[in-house]
């Protein structure tokens, strides 16, 4: 198959729904050979898997999963890590367990995945390594997201440092950091409001375009990032927010 990923092998987490799915179709539609990933099985059979995109059930929070998964699959060339929860709530609302919680999904899981992927690219002597982060993190300050702003932050970090460090082996990281994105996740947490309209009306309010952003346009930035046109671009941070930081 042609494309711009043709002869790639990428592998994408959370690509059951949202930002993951629209990356791993995006992937797959340009040719790369993409194992979709998920704790849900129901959203992941939707993307029909065989061809180019397959579908693997994993919980990036077990580390045992993990190393399974790479030690039965030939390197990959591109790993995207777009697992990930978001909290509310202050520093006085955010207990232990909700903060270990956040803290293994939103980062420790990126740790996990890269160091699992990253042998067979230094084999290989290529790689890109695109981790989802947010504009609410080092970048904004962003009310009552205290604990979520706070992961998002340490991903900066954690792509930075991956990058210096394997940049002269041919690896790059990249992370991506969205505003508010059109996705179930956003959709689940206004429709638990108190009054979703409002909620809904109070989050468009705050886009400087009026609107918000998607999934593909996520998803065609991670494809720019996963493809040999940014071969000279690692540990960049890449916001994508509809002037939502500027």
């Amino acid at each position: 198959m042609s494309g711009r990923l043709a002869g790639k092998r990428a592998v994408v987490t959370a690509a059951a729904a949202g930002i993951g799915r629209a990356i791993a179709l995006a992937f797959a539609a340009e040719g790369a050979d993409v194992l979709a990933t998920d704790i849900d099985d129901e959203g992941l059979a939707t993307l029909g898997g065989g061809g180019v995109l397959r579908v693997h059930a994993l919980n990036v929070t077990d580390p045992d999963a993990v190393r399974a998964l790479f030690a039965a699959e030939p390197a990959f060339d591109i790993l995207v890590n777009a697992a990930g929860r978001v909290d509310g709530g202050t520093i006085l609302e955010c207990s232990d367990t909700v903060w270990e919680a956040a803290f293994d999904l939103n980062v420790r899981s990126m740790h996990r995945m890269i160091a699992a992927a990253l042998p067979g690219m230094l084999a290989a002597g290529r790689g890109s390594i695109i981790n989802i982060g947010s504009v609410a993190s080092s970048l904004k300050g962003v009310t009552n997201r205290y604990v979520y702003s706070t992961t998002k932050a340490a991903v900066i970090g954690l792509t930075k440092a991956v990058a210096v460090d394997f940049v002269a082996q041919g690896i790059r990281c990249n992370v991506i950091c969205p505003g508010t994105v059109d996705t179930p996740s956003l959709g689940g947490r206004i429709a638990a409001s108190a009054d979703p309209e409002a909620a809904r009306r109070d989050f468009v309010a705050r886009q400087p375009m009026g609107r918000f952003g998607t999934a593909q346009e996520i998803a065609h930035l991670a494809l720019y990032l996963a493809s040999d046109e940014a071969a000279f671009t690692s540990g960049a941070v890449h916001v994508i927010d509809g002037a939502w930081s500027a």
